[in-house]
């Protein structure tokens, strides 16, 4: 029924406007993010999942550091107690030239001043292989008791890195003296134990950087295939929303030229009366 005081169509028109603008200004949002979930409306469980799945990401970006600098940890543990098997392996040598009975005293003298040289060094290179300010084989640090290192995006998820301490006191060497040739013959024994103890830290600090090395390659998977299955849930698809965007820019302009007829209906309506 025509009538002046009600005016039925615009007001139809102005909601359809509405309905399509807010239509077009959703499609422009998630075009502009990437993301199709731009509010909490637009899909409250996949936000949920998704957020969780970011923290995990998130955690697990910061478990690859944490496997990087244990790694860096154990090969410079590594370093420090390569060259003390070197300096035992040396000391070896020297105790068996001074239980040599082709060997002077006075030359078992000087043997043995090197070798107790070479003891201060082991002491020295226990002390001085740090990392961040740590000592890692003198037993002064945490990682002599075993430190846990996470790597995942649990707290269960965790590797212990333990350094064994190799100083001269440690390895039994401190106090062996090769001046005599009874002492040199003695301390060959000692100091095999001591090349065994030291191949045993390295043993286990290999297996532990080994373990750091599968676990950087199973965090790196875990991350790529949950930014794959958040992808799937938050990314938005271009083309799907490229076409909604086209069609709600049309309805809209059609909304505003029909709010506009709807608008000059009652001036049609008054001409009647004249």
């Amino acid at each position: 029924m025509p009538a002046i005081s009600t005016n039925t169509a615009a007001n139809s028109a102005v909601r359809y406007l509405n309905i399509n603008s807010a239509q077009e200004s959703s499609a422009l949002a998630k075009l502009s993010s990437g993301s199709r979930i731009t509010s909490a409306s637009d899909d409250a469980a996949g936000l949920a999942i998704s957020t969780r799945i970011s923290s995990d990401v998130t955690t697990l970006q910061q478990a690859a550091t944490n496997s990087s600098q244990a790694t860096a940890i154990l090969q410079t543990a590594d370093g420090g107690a390569s060259n003390i098997s070197d300096i035992l392996a040396r000391m070896k040598s020297l105790a068996s030239e001074s239980a040599s009975g082709t060997t002077t005293d006075s030359s078992r003298a000087y043997i043995n001043s090197e070798f107790s040289q070479l003891t201060s060094e082991i002491d020295s290179i226990s002390t001085g292989t740090r990392y961040s300010s740590q000592s890692l084989l003198d037993g002064s640090s945490v990682f002599s008791s075993g430190v846990s290192v996470l790597v995942g995006s649990s707290g269960s998820d965790t590797i212990t890195v333990k350094i064994a301490s190799l100083t001269s006191s440690a390895l039994g060497v401190s106090s062996l003296d090769v001046s005599t040739q009874s002492g040199a013959t003695s301390a060959l024994s000692t100091l095999d134990t001591a090349i065994d103890t030291v191949s045993a830290a390295r043993a286990s600090i290999g297996a532990q950087e080994s373990r750091f090395n599968f676990s950087s390659d199973s965090i790196s998977t875990q991350t790529q295939n949950l930014q794959s299955a958040n992808s799937a849930i938050k990314d938005v698809d271009i083309a799907s929303e490229q076409a909604t965007l086209s069609s709600a820019e049309v309805k809209t302009q059609a909304a505003v030229s029909a709010e506009s007829a709807a608008n000059q209906m009652p001036q049609y309506l008054l001409k009647l009366l004249g």
